[in-house]
């Protein structure tokens, strides 16, 4: 076809009379038979955007991807490293109408809001149910909105207890399984000076205020919202009680004061320098202090919780949606699938110490060898629980932030706060 065009073109250019609009006709079809083999060629791009340092830290998974999937073109744009600021850019995208990102990489918490949005495909069809039963069901939870299920899982997070197993073996103590345990083990082991502070916990005023403080709530036997009745119970007695208690530890000087200004950072510094018996923190911390001075010194377990309670772990982590507006969402789900696969996160985990969405892989040999304690954070990480997953998080996490540090700092009482976090809550949820 190509030479017999060819032959034709040279025809024209010896001078033939045809009209010109034929001889047009003839050079776009010779044109399009050259080019349109080379096109149909080209992979199909398919763009995301992740922070900095995880874009750094998908290079050998983006690689394996594109090896195993030539006409796929994985294009990872680089965000600052502030979730909050990602999650703004997301947006900004998605409201000037036609977003140039094919796969959302999603934090847990932006799932309500993108959904309700419309912004994000429902992956129902595409991921059934038994589909969904290898995956920690928190993970999979977190994915979920009013029945749809909109976030591949990829890689999870949960809040935990550490604690210094010399400390308490040299005192006599076992781990605690209960608030008043924490506390007793706490003000016993400061008395013998041998530690500073008995329980760090991230006080500062932001997200992570209100991660940690899910976790206590549930320890408590409350709840902040019914995401499907969208009852508020920041004002019930037991709420009130949870945040009782963390006042309680600042009051007695279980906790040190500045823990009112302290995020997950600052507690873990001094936890790896020896100056608390137990501190609250994600998994994350465990790979550092691996390789601190405490290094075979510490171990993880579930938060502690009132006796007829149950431990709660504020369920974290990141996975993929993809884009409504996306122009090739086939190509968009064969990325989601290779990424949440068992090999592909195996490998990832092995690279960056991560958390597994996979139960498998936290009693794969080959990750236990370099991540011993993963056995203890599967048991974490199964007792989890969300903050409420509806599209008016945002402003509910605000709110709940703000008066909850007013109650830590002394500005308000325990139970003054609470009730008007509940009241501006059920506002914004418009259930006066």
């Amino acid at each position: 076809m190509k030479q017999r065009l060819q032959r034709i073109w040279q025809r024209w250019r010896r001078g033939r009379s045809e009209p010109r609009w034929l001889w047009a006709i003839a050079s776009l079809v010779l044109v399009l038979a050259i080019a349109l083999p080379v096109w149909s060629q080209q992979p199909v791009k398919v763009r995301t955007m992740m922070q900095a340092l995880e874009k750094a830290q998908w290079q050998s998974m983006e690689a394996a991807f594109e090896a195993e999937n030539p006409d796929i073109d994985l294009e990872i744009i680089e965000a600052p490293n502030d979730t909050n600021l990602v999650e703004d850019l997301y947006t900004s995208a998605f409201l000037l109408g036609d977003s140039p990102y094919d796969l959302v990489y999603l934090d847990i918490v932006w799932v309500p809001k993108f959904a309700a949005a419309g912004w994000l495909l429902d992956l129902s069809d595409r991921f059934p149910e038994p589909e969904r039963d290898p995956f920690l069901e928190g993970d999979v939870d977190g994915g979920t909105y009013q029945g749809g299920l909109y976030r591949m899982p990829f890689r999870s997070d949960g809040g935990m207890l550490y604690y210094r197993t010399d400390m308490l073996t040299e005192a006599g103590y076992e781990p605690p399984e209960t608030f008043t345990e924490l506390i007793e083990i706490s003000r016993d082991l400061q008395a013998q000076d041998i530690a500073e502070w008995g329980y760090i916990w991230q006080g500062k005023q932001y997200e992570g205020l209100s991660a940690m403080f899910v976790e206590i709530l549930a320890g408590f036997g409350a709840f902040w919202v019914n995401p499907d009745t969208l009852e508020v119970g920041l004002d019930a007695p037991e709420a009130i009680a949870a945040v009782e208690f963390l006042r309680s530890t600042i009051d007695e000087g279980i906790s040190p004061p500045g823990v009112t200004t302290y995020a997950e950072e600052e507690t873990r510094r001094l936890f790896q320098d020896g100056e608390t018996v137990f501190l609250r923190n994600w998994p994350y911390v465990a790979s550092l202090a691996a390789d601190s001075e405490i290094a075979g010194q510490f171990a993880i377990k579930p938060m502690a919780h009132l006796p007829n309670e149950a431990s709660g772990a504020c369920q974290g982590g990141w996975g993929l949606g993809i884009s409504a507006t996306s122009r090739h969402p086939d190509e968009a789900w064969r990325v989601a699938e290779y990424i949440s696969s068992e090999a592909a996160q195996k490998a990832f985990i092995l690279e960056t110490g991560y958390v597994p969405s996979r139960r498998s892989l936290f009693t794969d040999p080959d990750l236990v060898a370099k991540y011993p304690y993963y056995p203890q954070l599967l048991e974490v990480v199964e007792n989890s629980v969300l903050r409420p997953p509806i599209a008016q998080y945002a402003q509910t996490s605000d709110i709940l932030q703000r008066y909850l540090s007013a109650a830590l700092t002394g500005r308000m009482t325990p139970e003054a706060a609470m009730q008007a976090a509940a009241r501006e809550t059920r506002s914004i949820l418009n259930r006066d």
